[in-house]
Formats: C-alpha cells, sequence, structure tokens
C-alpha cells in the first residue's frame, strides 16, 4: 500500500510540475511581445536538436555559428560542466552556481527490498573512444590537445614545460579529494546496484563518484601521498547551491590542514543524443574495458581567479603523463570560463571519470589509472 501511495505522490507532484510550466508558458505568451514569445515556443521545440549540437560540441563538431546559446538552451545543458561550460553564472557569492545546474527535488527513493541484487546495463548504451581527429577547434602542444572555449591565449608548450611554484609539504595532508556532485553515479550494472534518487544519482558513496574517490585515495596513498577524502554530498537533497556548499567545505578543510596543496573536485559526465541515445567515452588498456577520463579546468574570463594558469599547468602535465601511459585514456582537456572552485588551491583541478553511461567498473578501472599519471607528476613536487 505504501508503495502505491508512493507512485501516486510521485504522478501528483509531476503533474503539478507540468501544469506550472504550462502556466509559465501562458503567462509569458500574454506579457511578452509575439515575436519573444514565438523565439521561446521555437527554442523549446527544437531542444532535441539543441542537445544534439551539444553532443558534437563535446565531440568537438560543433559550428561556431551553433554557440549562441538561449536562456532555455543554458537549462538543457544539465549534468555535464564540459557541455555548460562558458555558460554565464548569476553574482550568488562563492563560486557562483552554473546555470545547468536547476534540477528540482530529487526524485522519491526506490524501495531497498525491491533492489534486484545483479542486473545488466542497457545494450543500447553506445561506447565511443573520444580523441581529436585533427587539430581543428584545439589549442594543441605535445600531444596535449584544449578545447579553449574561453578564446584566451595560451601556449600549450610553455605550460608543459612550466616549473610550478607547487610544494608538496612533508608533514601533513597534501591532497584534497571533494565532490561537488557527490551523489553522481554510473549505470547500474552486475553487481553495481543502488537506489536511485534520480537519473544515475544516488545518495549510497559506495556506488557513487565517491566510491570512485576513494579508489583515487587509495593509490595516491600507495604511492606515498598523504590524502583527505571529504565525501559529504553537497549536491543532494538540493542541486542548487552545489559549488557554493563545497566550497566552503574545501574553505574549512583548508583552514585546518594548510598543507594541503592540490584539490581535486571527481564528478562523471552525462552525454545523451538527440534520440534519447546514451553515449559512454570508453577504452580498453591491457584488455581492461575503463572509462575515459577529462580534467575540467576554470579561467579568469569571468571571475578572479589569479591562479588558473598554474592549475592549467599542472592539468597539462597530468595529461602528458596518462597520454605516455595510456594514449586513449584522456579526452582532451576542457578550459572554461568558470573557476569550479579552483581559486581555492595552486593544485586544483575538476577531473570527471567517465560518464553516465559507463559502468562503476568502467569508472573505477579509469580511476586507478589517472591516480598513478597524478601521483607521478605530484611526486616531483613533494
Amino acid at each position: 500500500m505504501e508503495k502505491g501511495q508512493g507512485r501516486w505522490t510521485r504522478l501528483l507532484r509531476r503533474g503539478i510540475a507540468l501544469f506550472l510550466a504550462t502556466v509559465t508558458v501562458w503567462v509569458l505568451s500574454l506579457t511578452a511581445d509575439i515575436g519573444a514569445a514565438a523565439e521561446t515556443f521555437r527554442t523549446l521545440a527544437e531542444s532535441p536538436t539543441f542537445v544534439s549540437a551539444a553532443l558534437r560540441a563535446e565531440l568537438g563538431d560543433l559550428p561556431a555559428e551553433d554557440q549562441g546559446l538561449t536562456g532555455w538552451q543554458k537549462l538543457i545543458l544539465g549534468q555535464s560542466p564540459s557541455l555548460s561550460a562558458g555558460i554565464g553564472r548569476g553574482e550568488t557569492g562563492g563560486d557562483e552556481e552554473a546555470a545547468e545546474e536547476v534540477e528540482g527535488e530529487p526524485d522519491d527513493p526506490e524501495d531497498p527490498e525491491n533492489l534486484p541484487e545483479v542486473t545488466a546495463a542497457p545494450e543500447d548504451i553506445v561506447g565511443k573512444t573520444l580523441l581529436p581527429v585533427n587539430g581543428d577547434g584545439y589549442d594543441a602542444a605535445q600531444g596535449v590537445y584544449i578545447e579553449n572555449r574561453p578564446g584566451l591565449a595560451l601556449d600549450v608548450a610553455a605550460l608543459a614545460e612550466a616549473q610550478l611554484t607547487l610544494s608538496l609539504p612533508e608533514e601533513g595532508p597534501q591532497v584534497l579529494i571533494v565532490h561537488t556532485h557527490g551523489s553522481e553515479a554510473y549505470t547500474p550494472d552486475g553487481g553495481d546496484t543502488y537506489v536511485a534518487t534520480g537519473e544515475c544519482r544516488t545518495t549510497d558513496t559506495t556506488k557513487s563518484v565517491v566510491r570512485v574517490g576513494d579508489e583515487i585515495a587509495k593509490v595516491l596513498t600507495e604511492m606515498g601521498l598523504t590524502v583527505v577524502h571529504d565525501t559529504g554530498l553537497y549536491d543532494y537533497p538540493e542541486y542548487n547551491g552545489a559549488y557554493d556548499r563545497s566550497l566552503a567545505a574545501v574553505e574549512n578543510w583548508l583552514a585546518q590542514y594548510p598543507s594541503i596543496q592540490v584539490v581535486l573536485d571527481v564528478h562523471r559526465d552525462a552525454l545523451i543524443g538527440a534520440d534519447g541515445t546514451v553515449y559512454k567515452p570508453i577504452t580498453t588498456i591491457n584488455g581492461e574495458k575503463c572509462a575515459q577520463v577529462m580534467l575540467v579546468m576554470g579561467s579568469n574570463a569571468l571571475y578572479d581567479h589569479p591562479n588558473w594558469l598554474e592549475n592549467l599547468s599542472l592539468a597539462v602535465k597530468v595529461q602528458k603523463e596518462m597520454n605516455t601511459l595510456w594514449p586513449t585514456l584522456a579526452r582532451p582537456i576542457g578550459l572554461r570560463e568558470n573557476r569550479y572552485n579552483q581559486q581555492t588551491a595552486p593544485g586544483a583541478m575538476l577531473v570527471e571519470i567517465g560518464s553516465h553511461g559507463n559502468t562503476l567498473q568502467e569508472a573505477l578501472a579509469a580511476a586507478r589509472m589517472f591516480a598513478r599519471a597524478l601521483g607521478a607528476v605530484l611526486l616531483e613536487y613533494q
């Protein structure tokens, strides 16, 4: 009976949401001029085409004239920092929340008693190894490609060779791992099932990107680095404001441990085609299927970020190391207009381990490889 009530509650809530959305559009049509209202309806009707264009942008295949975004289109670029890059943020304090972070209240959790012990990932998920075909649309040098969306002047070769001011102390924690969107999860597969709190989201930290952070922390620790892993959820139950909440947490950790020089924000991406096809970045290394890794770096294009080039130089060095060890592991670096709280440390980075179409095991395999490359670079500054 309780399960049936939960279903009716969800239906009622979604019906109310649909009604409110309809009223909003109706009011817009009455209050706006005819041209503006028509443009709004046209944009909404064409949103699947826009999502397809966004996916092509992720693959480096979007014509320049398609890159202008309306307010509605900004909202469509849902969960991916790499897709939503460059979208302006409101002045809300801290590292302001991007427009893509408008999800509303999470769905009702599933009944844990009905959760299958074993499941299989859908067969219609399309795996692709995302690598640049040529240098068009990228700043590149020494095999490192940067998708420079802000259009800032970059010398990738100089970034690769630059001597960092980064210096890891011998005493105290050196690396902080945090998850601004800690409820991000992967496609359930095998025994990796979980109670969902949204589309590929869960508060079960053994099945989300928090588990991926555990794997990174384990490898870095084995390599001799001292790591603090913040396993808190800053995007649940409220998604909006997640970056402000994680910023406050990072600042608290830095106040407690001034020795921390590297702040790693671990996420996963989300890629969906216009027809609803789910894509996953995937490669095979040493006979093992693993997700691909993408470093998403902030800049000073919109907000004060004095150490963005230092952060980017570290990312370039890590990318070079990944390319040397496993040439298909890393997707091109994404340089964005926003900061993603990377102004907090000289070694701050956002890393996306796979996408929601990947399985947890594919993400864990990628996490181990990424951590080895990161650790090899960081040990040079210890």
